[in-house]
């Protein structure tokens, strides 16, 4: 699966950016991302499927429990849930 930020999704972030806070329009609170989360974020760009994104992380984060995979793709299920990213069209699986 391929993912793009959400359209209606406000973001501001810190420099570097070590934490990102990100707001749906129709949202009552924000979601604040940091370390590993915000760097999933930023790895969320339209062209990088969930396992290009998991190997850059895994490359990044040493994975001592063996549970990265299955903690990325929870965290990307929630994003998606809160309607912050959304599947890119036209992609299959």
């Amino acid at each position: 699966m391929i993912w793009h930020h959400a359209r209606l999704v406000a973001e501001v972030c810190t420099e570097p950016r070590a934490r990102v806070a990100l707001l749906h329009l129709d949202a009552a609170q924000p979601v604040v991302l940091e370390g590993p989360a915000a760097v999933i974020w930023d790895l969320i760009d339209g062209h990088r499927t969930e396992q290009d994104i998991f190997s850059e992380l895994e490359a990044t984060f040493k994975d001592q429990s063996g549970q990265m995979q299955v903690q990325v793709e929870g965290f990307l299920a929630s994003l998606e849930a809160q309607r912050l990213i959304e599947a890119a069209r036209g992609v299959s699986h």
